[in-house]
């Protein structure tokens, strides 16, 4: 069931993927002209833990990696290091090419699967959550960001807005988050989903 079992190469292991976010996410801070106690202050991510990530030293949850994510105005996507767009009539990503997130705590992986993300705007993921496992609350992202997803394989639970959906395989659900949100697996049985995140200015 998982898309981790079958990948053609091998894909990156922890530390790599934890030296490509804290490039990125160095890089970016450099950009904006912020120093860490600035990008501090606005992800509510403590200075020690930003001079960890940017190192390398320290792979950030999905939560902590979301707050740096909205502090600094990019996707996740451009974070963890996923294809840039790309122009032509037709783009193709082999699978062992994906980039890839995975929460240290946790296990829950994100799987960027866009051919050519940031195309009009949108991408779409694969979410993989172990049994028993939850994102914990998701900071809100820009107003205009829409996401779409579909269970593939077990069950989901979803907050947003003091709502909670529970979701099963080849149920879907649309929401605007641009509030803080939540996913979680509140079963025995791993959970797989496929989101597709749309921001309009």
């Amino acid at each position: 069931m998982s898309e981790r079992d079958d990948n053609a190469a091998e894909p990156p292991h922890d530390d790599e993927r934890a030296d490509v976010f804290g490039g990125n996410v160095r890089r970016r801070r450099e950009a904006a002209g912020l120093t860490l106690e600035q990008l501090s202050t606005r992800s509510s991510v403590s200075r020690a833990m930003l001079s960890k990530v940017e190192r390398g030293e320290k792979s950030p949850t999905i939560g902590v990696a979301s707050k740096i994510a909205q502090a600094l105005d990019a996707s996740l996507s451009a974070l963890i290091g996923g294809p840039a767009a790309a122009p032509g009539v037709a783009v193709v990503m082999r699978k062992h090419e994906r980039a890839v997130f995975r929460d240290p705590e946790t296990g829950f992986e994100r799987h960027m699967v866009s051919a050519a993300p940031g195309a009009a705007g949108a991408e779409m993921i694969v979410h993989y959550l172990p049994a028993q496992i939850s994102t914990g609350l998701l900071p809100a992202n820009p107003a205009g960001t829409e996401k779409q997803l579909m269970v593939l394989d077990g069950t989901l639970t979803v907050l947003i807005g003091g709502i909670t959906e529970t979701l099963n395989a080849g149920d879907s659900l649309f929401l605007q988050a641009d509030t803080a949100h939540s996913f979680a697996n509140h079963t025995g049985t791993p959970c797989r989903y496929i989101m597709f995140i749309s921001r309009r200015s």
